[in-house]
């Protein structure tokens, strides 16, 4: 069996070459604040890896995917062994659009910071008096560039991703940056209705769109992971404070509250995370992992 070698590897994803595919694995590994952990949460790319086909199959209708399979029998023979079961998927190959595509249907995070500070999230006006967690009266599109691992991503204006756009797709700038801006509106709406009949509020997501060999639009990467979005349960939602959360904000949490931490969480922080992205799958699919 020929051992293949990652020809690129993200904070938590590697991607293979497969000739006229690639595999992405979704690894163990966890980030916070754009840095990798020295834990690994078993079981975290599987819940990954599933949980954007189940979001890449319920939404095929309002835009293609690139995702191919998640069974790894059609994977070459070196993906047919345990470490790969359930974390890997055969994609589509997409020239990636070099932005990321925010959009946020509550008030929260960094997003409620600069609105106390502002008035506003990333130079959109809000309306005055909001609470934090509320939701916002539509979601609003933050877009940001994408940045190398290590560094940040950098917050946008709407504007400016046409600007960004254009610069890498001379004559398109207007037009990519307008569609994926519709297109993650559009998603975010289907999917946090669907969501939020399941018992999740999904407060805001994240998604990334290529382009195939046609010039289509085309969702890559992952979808309304537990990784990329805020979950929250519905059940004891109320404005006015943060919310418990099915995501890793758990971690997020601990880092925070023990400067000196060297990025190293404890076991049952670890256990607690793996718990609530297990639990978010069961809620939103039926299904247990």
């Amino acid at each position: 069996m020929q051992e293949l070698k990652p020809i690129k590897e993200g904070k938590v994803r590697e991607i293979y070459d497969n000739g006229d595919n690639l595999i992405m694995v979704a690894t163990d590994r966890i980030s916070c604040f754009d840095v990798i952990l020295n834990n690994e949460v078993t079981k975290k790319g599987t819940v990954l890896t599933q949980m954007s086909k189940f979001w890449f199959d319920y939404t095929s209708d309002i835009l293609p995917n690139h995702m191919i399979s998640v069974d790894t029998k059609d994977m070459p023979e070196y993906f047919q062994q345990e470490k790969f079961e359930g974390k890997s998927m055969l994609c589509r190959k997409l020239n990636m659009l070099p932005i990321e595509c925010i959009v946020r249907g509550y008030i929260t995070g960094s997003g409620w910071a600069s609105y106390k500070e502002t008035g506003k999230v990333c130079g959109i006006e809000l309306p005055e008096g909001l609470q934090e967690s509320q939701q916002l009266p539509e979601p609003i599109y933050t877009p940001s560039t994408k940045a190398e691992i290590g560094d940040h991503d950098e917050n946008i204006s709407f504007e400016q991703s046409i600007a960004h756009l254009e610069k890498h797709f001379p004559g398109h700038g207007e037009e990519y940056a307008t569609k994926i801006k519709d297109c993650t509106i559009a998603l975010y709406k289907k999917c946090a209705e669907y969501a939020l009949s399941k018992g999740i509020i999904i407060a805001d997501t994240k998604f990334e769109f290529g382009l195939d060999e046609n010039g289509n639009i085309v969702i890559g990467d992952e979808m309304l992971t537990p990784d990329s979005s805020r979950f929250w349960p519905a059940d004891g939602y109320e404005a006015g404070h943060s919310q418990p959360s099915f995501d890793k904000q758990f971690a997020r949490d601990w880092l925070k509250a023990n400067p000196g931490n060297d990025w190293t969480l404890p076991q049952e922080i670890v256990d607690k995370t793996i718990e609530k992205y297990l639990q978010a799958y069961t809620m939103l699919t039926g299904k247990t992992l």
